[in-house]
């Protein structure tokens, strides 16, 4: 199952985005194939403090927008979306140790924790810090 990191809803939310149009196409696919894909939702809330911010985004996405727009991604019958349960605190603490995590940097091993709890095998990141967690297979689907 491929997760998807929030840069990735982001640009393909984003029109103003240049990594819009495949960042799109490659989300919509994913959505598209029948198969199980997967968004935790802790980048699920990043995606939606992000896209409203005005200092990020001048406009910003409206919230009904962006609520709109991770409406159409629930609207995917291979969407998982993916949180913290039982056992998953050893997970974090797992990847935390390995990748010699602090910092900032935790927000990004507590998406990786959750992807890697849930079976999740590959994440689509644009942010290259997920090499910090060798559990976790990264690709950059807007490269590749």
């Amino acid at each position: 199952m491929i997760a998807v990191d929030t840069n990735i809803l982001v640009y393909a939310h984003r029109e103003d985005s240049p990594w819009h149009k495949i960042a799109l196409a490659r989300v919509t696919m994913l959505a598209d194939s029948g198969t199980p894909w997967a968004i935790a939702w802790s980048s699920i809330h990043e995606f939606l403090a992000i896209v409203t911010h005005p200092r990020i985004y001048d406009p910003p996405s409206p919230l009904e927008t962006a609520i709109e727009a991770i409406q159409a991604w629930q609207a995917s019958p291979g969407l998982r979306l993916l949180g913290e349960g039982p056992g998953y605190f050893e997970t974090l603490a797992r990847q935390a140790i390995a990748g010699k995590i602090k910092g900032p940097k935790i927000h990004d091993a507590r998406i990786a924790s959750i992807c890697l709890h849930h079976g999740v095998k590959k994440l689509w990141s644009a942010d290259r810090d997920f090499t910090s967690f060798p559990d976790l297979s990264c690709e950059n689907p807007l490269i590749s």
